[in-house]
């Protein structure tokens, strides 16, 4: 390609989306990663049945109806009977994402009566739109589904329980996925005797579906790509149409003055994201903002392309040693697939 042919990559540390309230209810359908997946596109591993018992059991969710609440739920009326819920249970990789977005797809509802998003999108909908609003949004669905539901302080466990029991007495019913049971939730993390107490309603809620296996991500393939030198990634970025080019520094500081709900429109037109100088990230703040970065970009298939320190030095060893580990393996998992999915740079003789 001639210089007079570069692309002029955009930034995502210069962009700053505004994403209007109505866009995040709208926006709750399984992304473009999951949007045509379906329980027949599942591969169960035979050595691995509860894969398979997981299909049937969602199977026969999907088709099940849940009574409906009378429209008069708000006042003093005997509540409908409590919606079922589902809460598929498994380690990284083992597909519970798909099997999640393939009971949305299954559930026979108008797309409009059908929602799903993540822990954090889910928060981040109360937020925008308050809570008695994001109730009458959602209480009317047939289904609403809520990948990786991670309790991460007693403030998003007593909204998220308060919400879901109300949606659930409107006969909604709940689906959702996390890497621990939902019983312990929150274990090791907060002692709180309130917070114990909204745990354990919650789990009450959900009958539990664990999936076992290995991370399909990474079967047979090492943890993650070498890393690119900067020049190689500058030129790749240049080459390459939809591109992102930045500096992860400059990235990592500006995310702080984005809301995480806004992280998704940050990459609006993006088709890939070259990032140099990664390094290690120390700081919980930072990396739990990277975390919904990697979630957002994963989603959206978008693949990466990196200099500085592999994806699996990502998080110092005190993060993944924390209470937010999970969620930093989950963050690992993801960026190292997208890694894997860019490929070498067309230039590159080889990684840094």
């Amino acid at each position: 390609m001639s210089s007079s042919a570069l692309i002029k990559p955009v930034a995502l540390s210069g962009r700053s989306p505004h994403v209007e309230a109505g866009r995040l209810v709208q926006e709750m359908v399984p992304p473009p990663r999951f949007d045509g997946v379906r329980f027949e596109t599942y591969e169960a591993d035979p050595a691995q049945p509860s894969q398979a018992a997981a299909v049937a059991r969602l199977r026969d969710f999907a088709g099940h109806q849940a009574p409906r609440a009378r429209r008069r739920w708000f006042r003093s009326e005997p509540p409908a009977p409590p919606a079922g819920g589902v809460y598929l249970d498994g380690g990284y990789g083992v597909g519970k994402t798909h099997l999640l977005a393939s009971l949305w797809h299954a559930t026979p509802a108008p797309r409009e009566r059908k929602a799903f998003g993540t822990f954090v999108e889910l928060t981040n909908l109360v937020g925008a739109l308050g809570f008695l609003p994001a109730v009458q949004a959602l209480k009317d669905h047939r289904l609403l589904c809520i990948d990786e539901f991670e309790l991460d302080d007693p403030g998003d466990t007593v909204l998220v329980s308060t919400l879901l029991g109300k949606l659930a007495d409107a006969g909604v019913r709940l689906a959702a996925t996390s890497n621990t049971l939902p019983g312990k939730l929150g274990e090791g993390r907060f002692a709180a005797a309130d917070f114990m107490r909204e745990i354990q309603g919650l789990s009450a809620r959900f009958t539990s579906i664990r999936i076992d296996g290995e991370d399909f991500r990474h079967r047979g393939l090492p943890q993650a790509p070498e890393p690119y030198a900067d020049e190689q990634v500058t030129r790749a970025a240049l080459r390459t149409p939809g591109s992102a080019l930045d500096d992860f520094g400059a990235l990592a500081a500006h995310l702080a003055a984005v809301h995480p709900s806004r992280y998704g429109a940050l990459c609006d037109g993006v088709a890939a994201v070259f990032l140099r100088g990664v390094s290690e990230v120390t700081d919980q703040a930072t990396a739990l903002r990277l975390v919904v970065l990697a979630d957002r970009l994963y989603d959206r298939e978008i693949p990466v392309t990196a200099s500085g320190v592999p994806f699996d030095k990502l998080f110092g060893p005190e993060l993944l040693a924390g209470g937010y580990r999970k969620k930093y393996f989950r963050a690992v998992s993801r960026l190292t697939a997208l890694a894997r999915e860019a490929g070498p740079p067309h230039d590159a003789g080889g990684a840094a």
